[in-house]
């Protein structure tokens, strides 16, 4: 029987977001194709798997295979290729984060199969799905029709919204034992390193995001302090992750990462068409930039003129007040000292 199946990632703390979106938008498919849907474990604890239940699968799939001890992500391809023609799948979502965009294609290329990636919406078409996606770095919308039997589809972080499902079933786990070989392992993961505590601009509602006109990688304590205060993560800009301001895990653009967060506060980016590729998709966009000639301003939905080190300790302030929440320590001691000074 064909199916539809839900490649999804999980933490420590559950299900990450991204992947609660694939199963929403999973369960809108099945029901208009008429495909069960099947969750797929690919990183992660299983412990949180009750939530795909939640979310709409009624069945969950484990991978088992002592090859897949060590994460590598050609025999993880092997393996996905051999379930789907187990299962009959016609039909596969993941989620575009880091691990998505190297996995999809893969897969797709093992199975022979159509792929569309970075997916901002599917819509019914009979028995097919007619993806929609942004093509020209963003400035277009191209719809796409996948004409082979097996499909493949990775879908932008949070721009589908996950909802749980309203009549949850019991959730269904068993495991699929696939067949490989050491060569099938050519390459490996053998150390995760992990930030504690910091959240990924591909997860976060909210981002905070600097360029060089924060002047210096010094200066992006405002931004870690404001990130904070509204619950959201640090983001930079090309110029400054090559200038090693900071690391590549946060850069935000074409040749970064591609995010859809509600709020996006831009901070010193001029805004080059590379950085607007990967977040111009944002619901609400702030730039703040001293440059009123900045491209940044013509994207943006709120804009404020002046230099980011004057503007930022007063713009948190103000957040502070209206959250009811205490400024952070820095931007106290930053702000009394300027007022200090004669």
């Amino acid at each position: 029987m064909a199916a539809l199946l839900a490649l999804i990632e999980a933490t420590e703390h559950g299900l990450k977001r991204s992947s609660l979106e694939v199963l929403t938008a999973a369960r809108t498919a099945g029901e208009q194709l008429a495909l069960p849907v099947k969750a797929v474990l690919l990183t992660g604890p299983a412990q949180h798997l009750e939530q795909a239940a939640a979310y709409g699968a009624a069945e969950a799939i484990l991978l088992r295979h002592e090859l897949l001890q060590s994460y590598s992500m050609p025999a993880v391809a092997t393996a996905l290729a051999q379930l789907v023609q187990a299962e009959g799948a016609t039909v596969i979502l993941i989620a575009a984060t880091s691990l998505g965009k190297e996995l999809a294609p893969r897969l797709a290329a093992k199975l022979a199969a159509g792929y569309a990636p970075d997916c901002v919406a599917l819509q019914p078409d009979g028995d097919q799905l007619l993806a929609i996606r942004p093509v020209y770095a963003g400035k277009a919308l191209a719809t796409v029709r996948l004409l082979t039997p097996v499909r493949v589809y990775s879908l932008r972080p949070n721009v589908f919204t996950a909802r749980p499902s309203e009549s949850p079933v019991a959730l269904q786990v068993r495991e699929f034992v696939p067949e490989l070989r050491p060569e099938d392992c050519s390459a490996r993961v053998r150390q995760i390193v992990r930030n504690e505590g910091k959240l990924d601009v591909l997860e976060a509602d909210i981002i905070v995001s600097g360029g060089r006109g924060m002047q210096g990688p010094e200066n992006f304590w405002m931004l870690e302090e404001l990130a904070q205060l509204l619950g959201g993560a640090v983001g930079a800009s090309r110029a400054v992750v090559d200038a090693g301001w900071r690391p590549h895990s946060e850069q935000v653009g074409q040749t970064g990462k591609t995010v859809s967060p509600t709020l996006y506060i831009a901070c010193g980016i001029s805004g080059a068409i590379q950085h607007l590729a990967g977040m111009s998709s944002s619901k609400v966009i702030v730039a703040i930039n001293k440059d009123p000639e900045a491209p940044i301003f013509k994207v943006a939905d709120y804009g404020i003129v002046g230099d980011c080190l004057e503007v930022l300790p007063k713009l948190a302030q103000r957040l502070a007040e209206f959250l009811n929440k205490p400024l952070p320590e820095r931007f106290q001691r930053h702000l009394h000292s300027a007022n200090a000074a004669p």
